[in-house]
C-alpha cells in the first residue's frame, strides 16, 4: 500500500501526528532546514514530513509502528492509507573526530543518502529580530549542543569521506549562515568544498546568498562545487520585507542577475532556489516567478512552508495543499519542457526532492486549459 503524490503533498502540507513519539528516532529538531521533520521512505523515494509543528495537532494524518521491523503505518482519520519505512541511523554517526567531536555535529544525514552541513551555524541577521528571517531556526541546534559553530575544512573532509565509504552517500549539500563579509558565505563554502573534493569524489551543492561579486561563481566551481543554490524563499518585495527584512536588503534584481551569471558557470538546472509556498505570496506570484526562473535555466524548488518551534512564525498557518498541487501541475511539466528536471541535476535539494513533491509532477504531459485557469485563479 503506497501513498500517491496527492496524498504525499497533503501530508507535507499538514504534517503527521506521531502516536508513539518515542519511535521518532532520527527526527530533527531545530537548526537549518529541513528541521522539525522526519524522513519517510515511500516506494523507494524518501520524503521529509513535518512532525513537530503545533499545527500538526489538527492534522488528519497520524503514524504508528507497523508489525514488521522499521515499518511505519500512515493513517488518515484512522484509516490506513500507506505503509512506509524510515532510514536507519547511518554508521558514520558512531564516529568522532580526533578532538572528540561527534561526526553528527559536523554533518547530518538528510533523506536517505544525502550528507548535509551548515558550515557556519551562525548568521549576521539571526539574533536581531529586526533583520532575521522569521521562519529560520539556524542557531537553535547550536544552542541545543548538537552542532558546532564553524565546521573546519579538515573536519568536513573527514566526515564526508567516512559518510561516502560507510553509508553510500550520493551527494553533499553545504549551506551556511550569512557572515558579515560581502561574499555572503561564498568564501567559506569554497574552501570547504576544496577540502572535501581533495579526499572524496562526491557531488556537492553549495548554498548562500548572492555574493557581491560574480567572480565567486567560478571560484566555487573551480573548488569542486557542482551546483549552487541561492534561496529567494519569498518572491515579492511585499513578503520579503515583512518576513525577512534583513535578507530583503539584497534585492530580487540582484538575485536575478546572480542567477544569470551563475547559470553560465554551473549550467542550466544546476542553479536553483528555494521558494516557500505559504509565506504570503499569492499562487499567481509564485508561478510567475517560477516560470521566469525556469526560462533562465534556474530550478525553482517550491516547498510547503512549515512553521518551526522557537521562531516568530511558529504559529503561522501551514499552506493549502490544493494550492501546492495546482502549482506543481503547471511547474512540473514546464521543468520537463526546459530540460532541467530533478534527475538531471548534479547535486542539491531539488535533486534529492525529499522536502517537496514537485519532482513527482515532472511529466511531459502538458496541463489542460482548465488546470491552467485553476492555477491562475
Amino acid at each position: 500500500m503506497t501513498l500517491n503524490q496527492q496524498q504525499l503533498t497533503r501530508i507535507q502540507a499538514r504534517g503527521v501526528r506521531w502516536d508513539e513519539p518515542d519511535t521518532l528516532g532520527l527526527a530533527r529538531i531545530g537548526g537549518a532546514g529541513p528541521t522539525d521533520h522526519k524522513a519517510l521512505t515511500i516506494d523507494g523515494q524518501t520524503a521529509m514530513v513535518p512532525v513537530y509543528s503545533d499545527q500538526i495537532a489538527t492534522s488528519p494524518f497520524s503514524a504508528r509502528p507497523g508489525e514488521e521491523a522499521e515499518e511505519i503505518l500512515i493513517f488518515e482519520h484512522d484509516r490506513l492509507i500507506g505503509k512506509t519505512s524510515s532510514p536507519g541511523t547511518p554508521r558514520f554517526y558512531g564516529l568522532t573526530t580526533a578532538d572528540g567531536t561527534p561526526y553528527s555535529h559536523i554533518a547530518t544525514l538528510h533523506s536517505r543518502d544525502v550528507l548535509a552541513t551548515t558550515v557556519l551555524q551562525t548568521c549576521v541577521r539571526y539574533r536581531n529580530r529586526d533583520t532575521s528571517c522569521q521562519f529560520c531556526a539556524i542557531e537553535e541546534s547550536l544552542k541545543n549542543g548538537t552542532t558546532t559553530a564553524h565546521k573546519t575544512p579538515a573536519q568536513l573532509a573527514e566526515v564526508a569521506r567516512a559518510a561516502v565509504e560507510l553509508d553510500g552517500i550520493s551527494q553533499m549539500i553545504m549551506t551556511t549562515g550569512t557572515p558579515k563579509t560581502l561574499d555572503r558565505g561564498a568564501a567559506v563554502l569554497t574552501e570547504s568544498a576544496a577540502a572535501v573534493r581533495a579526499v572524496v569524489n562526491v557531488p556537492i551543492q553549495a548554498q548562500c546568498e548572492p555574493p557581491d561579486d560574480d567572480v565567486w561563481f567560478q571560484r566555487m566551481k573551480d573548488a569542486g562545487i557542482d551546483a549552487l543554490g541561492m534561496h529567494l524563499e519569498a518572491v515579492t518585495d511585499r513578503v520579503r520585507k515583512a518576513i525577512m527584512p534583513g535578507k530583503a536588503s539584497v534585492p530580487i534584481a540582484r538575485y536575478l542577475s546572480a542567477f544569470a551569471a551563475a547559470v553560465t558557470v554551473f549550467g542550466r538546472g544546476n542553479v536553483s532556489t528555494y521558494i516557500l509556498a505559504g509565506l504570503g505570496d499569492t499562487e499567481q506570484e509564485i508561478l510567475d516567478m517560477c516560470l521566469q526562473l525556469t526560462a533562465m535555466g534556474v530550478y525553482p524548488f517550491v516547498v510547503p512552508f512549515v512553521p518551526v518551534a522557537g521562531t516568530p512564525l511558529a504559529h503561522y498557518p501551514m499552506p493549502d495543499p490544493a494550492m501546492l498541487e495546482r502549482i506543481f501541475k503547471v511547474l512540473g511539466p514546464e521543468l520537463v519542457h526546459r530540460g532541467i528536471t530533478s534527475d538531471s541535476l548534479k547535486a542539491g535539494c531539488a535533486k534529492c526532492g525529499a522536502c517537496s513533491t514537485l519532482k513527482h509532477y515532472e511529466t511531459a504531459e502538458p496541463v489542460t486549459h482548465l488546470e491552467q485557469e485553476t492555477a491562475h485563479d
